[in-house]
């Protein structure tokens, strides 16, 4: 009876060093984006490329250690890429109309804009 005790502190233990490897490389990557924009190094262009790519790190390090994405069934796969493509839709929805209704009325002033907007108030 002993010995199922003993392994399931073993799991336990496993358990806790993911959390704790998770932690240590999520503050890695944060203090590595920290690290690029204090600085300067490199252009702004770049910059906003190296910190995309360290988000996205940081959300596979997250996704890994602390979601347990890859570990046990794969619908919890299949959710988790779900629920990232819904929120790409209302990321990619949002800034589809905003850049419409900024070309649309990029060329107005405000008063022109309002009006523009009480007239069209009903379509």
């Amino acid at each position: 009876m002993k010995i199922p005790i003993v392994v399931e502190h073993r799991n336990a233990d496993a358990r806790y060093i993911s959390y704790v490897v998770g932690f240590v490389l999520s503050i890695l990557t944060t203090l590595a984006a920290y690290f690029v924009v204090v600085n300067h190094l490199w252009p702004m262009e770049m910059r906003v490329y190296i910190i995309l790519g360290i988000a996205v790190l940081q959300l596979i390090v997250q996704s890994v250690f602390f979601l347990h994405i890859g570990r046990g069934s794969h619908w919890k796969l299949v959710t988790y890429l779900f629920a990232i493509l819904v929120v790409l839709i209302v990321v990619v929805g949002t800034l589809w109309i905003m850049h419409n209704l900024d070309y649309n009325m990029m060329h107005m002033s405000p008063d022109q804009m309002q009006q523009y907007m009480l007239e069209n108030e009903g379509i």
